[in-house]
């Protein structure tokens, strides 16, 4: 067996193909005139091919049929691969790779509906993110809803797509290295969004690793793929990993969000932001009775 071998998709998907190639193509296009560095880009192909990897070769197999191997996947999908994307901030490269006429005609009147903001409104709100980042693997580890997902083929890439998602949309809050405004959150929330979601999922990893029965019988039904692995020591595994693992990776997030709040404060962006708040909320005190003033002086 080689490489190719292994970079097989065992179940083959348009829409993973589909998608793939399209974001590699709007950001070859697109970070010539971005400009990105060296290093933006390794985070940014690191991270989308860590996606495809765990979504569209042979190792979905294992995926499929060991618990540990599963967990091994979310956590890419989920955490690794989300990270390095929005680690990369490639959103000037892929608006840059779409063609401008498209950009105007196509994007930015679907961008400006209301029914896409208050819907971004919604998913990009602080609490909202952390609770589904948080829920979504709760949810798809309720052991009724897991053994679903894992013998229908839909619903499975469902569970995988959303997890994608939402690991996109949290990371891309956390990781953002502007201030606020343009970015949704300021740097002390962002923060606290991503310290609130480790406690979760270190009480979730703990007590799958705890467990005294088996959660997921799933897998000793549709037949394990490592048949020298005990269910037990397999469940334990796959508890550890979201235990230790995606916490840590939690805590990074959150040390980087604190490196981008100690940069910009350095710049002065911060203070820039308080002033230019406090100015805002300033001229609505100065209406048309002071503008009266104002002209009655001038007229003197």
């Amino acid at each position: 067996m080689n490489l190719l071998y292994w970079l097989e998709p065992w179940e083959p998907s348009p829409t993973v193909v589909i998608v793939m190639i399209v974001t590699a193509v709007l950001f070859v296009r697109g970070v010539r005139k971005a400009k990105l560095s060296f290093a933006r880009q390794v985070s940014f192909w690191f991270g989308l091919v860590a996606l495809y990897v765990v979504l569209h070769t042979r190792l979905d197999y294992f995926f499929e049929h060991e618990f540990f191997m599963h967990r091994a996947q979310h956590l890419v999908l989920h955490h690794l691969g989300p990270f390095f994307i929005a680690l990369s901030y490639p959103g000037a490269a892929l608006r840059a790779g779409i063609p401008f006429t498209w950009r105007q005609r196509f994007v930015q009147p679907v961008l400006q509906t209301r029914a896409v903001r208050m819907t971004l409104d919604v998913l990009l709100h602080p609490v909202v993110a952390v609770v589904l980042f948080v829920g979504l693997i709760y949810f798809w580890l309720l052991s009724p809803i897991h053994f679903i997902a894992m013998i229908d083929w839909r619903v499975y890439r469902v569970m995988n797509w959303s997890m994608a998602i939402d690991g996109l949309m949290f990371w891309w809050l956390v990781l953002n290295p502007r201030p606020a405004p343009p970015a949704r959150l300021a740097p002390g929330r962002r923060i606290l969004i991503v310290i609130a979601a480790i406690p979760p999922q270190i009480l979730l990893g703990a007590f799958i690793f705890f467990s005294t029965h088996e959660l997921y019988p799933v897998y000793s039904i549709c037949g394990r793929a490592f048949t020298w692995l005990s269910p037990m020591r397999d469940q334990q595994i796959g508890g550890l990993l979201l235990w230790i693992p995606g916490s840590m990776m939690s805590v990074l997030g959150a040390l980087i969000a604190l490196r981008h709040w100690i940069r910009l404060s350095a710049r002065g962006r911060l203070r820039n932001e308080r002033a230019g708040k406090q100015d805002a909320g300033a001229r609505p005190v100065a209406g048309p009775s002071a503008t009266r003033t104002s002209s009655a002086h001038a007229q003197r």
